[in-house]
């Protein structure tokens, strides 16, 4: 409806309102810059009504029930149209929620963060909800229209990537600074530092918006099962060296942990072939098994393990070289071996094939 039309009609008595549909919106913006003098504007009590006029804040309305006229609410004149005779305000009318809105779900992803302990890179992922509420009305309303996110879907969708982004930074900062091993940040050991000091850095970014983030509801980060096995492995390993489980520690502690877990897939292999493959199948799995603990026991005392008289070992097969190569590659990864003692051991396994 234009202009003249509000003339024309004599209407002087439009009520004007948030609808209902758009109640649970953080911002509703009125479809018509045309609103004519003497209309009943209602406002809620969980909202506040804001004037615009080519862009500027002119004024607000509180909760309760208006009429828009220039005598009664002084801002009103800024608003007039002369060539109406001042029977129409030109302007922008906002209604802007004022109460918290809670459950506000957000994920994204961290990006890929070093493990203090195992010195391998694994991707992080942090989800969960908050609850936020505008505490600046204007400055909502002035941040909404320079992002070009006047309407609620828009808002929403902005929001969330600031908020999302903030978290993605300060989170991985914390994290690598405090030298926090992984597996604990997942297992929620760190949680309450993550959402105080991630509370304090969105707060500071999008408090200029007028916004306020008041609370996490959840906040979990997580990992991939797949890094979480290789974490899991590598972790266990590390331990061993480092003297768990073992008086001796170092090499000799992982020497042990190595044969126990060849003994484990061999028996696993036994397992896997039931009864109907016969002692003669069992007894080959088992061979095998004791086979692959000596081989990695020669291989350890090869590079400076204690050295004990111990029967030729059996004539390796490509698999397993290259297998034992692997693992030689893992104990440099962790930083158990030197560059020096695998590049040894390297070329003595290489030059078997």
């Amino acid at each position: 409806m234009g202009i003249m039309d509000f003339i024309k009609g004599g209407v002087h008595q439009l009520a004007i309102a948030r609808p209902d549909s758009a109640k649970d919106y953080w911002v509703y913006k009125h479809p018509d810059q045309n609103i004519p003098s003497h209309a009943q504007l209602t406002v809620d009590s969980d909202e506040i009504a804001l004037f615009f006029k080519d862009g500027a804040f002119v004024g607000s309305l509180p909760a309760g029930r208006h009429t828009l006229d220039g005598n009664n609410i002084p801002f009103l004149g800024l608003l007039i149209s002369k060539f109406t005779g001042g029977d129409v305000f030109i302007c922008e009318v906002y209604w802007v929620t004022t109460r918290e809105m809670p459950s506000i779900k957000f994920g994204t992803s961290i990006g890929d963060v070093l493990d203090p302990k195992a010195q391998i890179r694994i991707r992080l992922m942090v989800y969960g909800e908050f609850s936020a509420r505008v505490i600046d009305p204007t400055k909502f309303v002035i941040g909404l229209v320079g992002q070009r996110a006047t309407d609620n879907s828009s808002f929403l969708g902005w929001f969330k990537s600031q908020v999302q982004k903030v978290m993605k930074d300060g989170v991985a900062e914390l994290i690598v600074k405090q030298e926090w091993p992984l597996l604990k940040v997942t297992s929620g050991a760190y949680t309450e530092e993550l959402e105080t000091s991630t509370l304090a850095n969105v707060r500071k970014h999008i408090e200029p918006y007028g916004v306020e983030i008041v609370r996490f509801g959840d906040f979990s980060i997580t990992m991939d099962q797949a890094d979480k096995d290789r974490l899991d492995k590598l972790t266990d390993r590390i331990a061993y060296v480092n003297g768990i489980g073992s008086v001796n520690g170092g090499m000799a502690a992982y020497q042990q942990l190595a044969q126990a877990e060849m003994m484990m897939g061999a028996a696993e292999g036994m397992k896997q072939g039931g009864d109907g493959g016969g002692a003669a199948f069992q007894g080959a799995g088992i061979g095998m098994g004791f086979a692959m603990a000596g081989n990695m026991q020669n291989m350890m005392g090869g590079m400076g393990g204690p050295q004990h008289a111990a029967p030729a070992a059996p004539t390796e097969t490509r698999e397993q070289i290259m297998s034992t190569l692997k693992q030689l590659g893992e104990l440099k990864t962790a930083g158990i071996l030197t560059d020096a003692e695998f590049d040894t051991k390297k070329k003595e396994l290489l030059a078997k094939l």
